[in-house]
């Protein structure tokens, strides 16, 4: 999994798998899902990021099964 985050245009990008995407669509009007021919997420981008998440407090955390 990647998160990019890109401040000159407040744009959050989150990878969940790297497959290649054969669709996009909109959750909303900021929101972007991207699919692979499965139709499962492979990503997601968030525009308006700062006012829509808490960009700064961003911290990751992998528990053990």
């Amino acid at each position: 999994m990647k998160i990019k985050y890109f401040q000159d245009t407040d744009t959050l990008y989150i990878e969940f798998r790297g497959d290649k995407i054969v669709e996009t669509r909109d959750l909303d009007e900021n929101t972007l899902l991207e699919l692979d021919d499965r139709g499962r997420v492979c990503a997601m981008t968030m525009e308006h990021a700062s006012q829509r998440t808490d960009i700064p407090a961003f911290s990751y955390e992998q528990i053990a099964a």
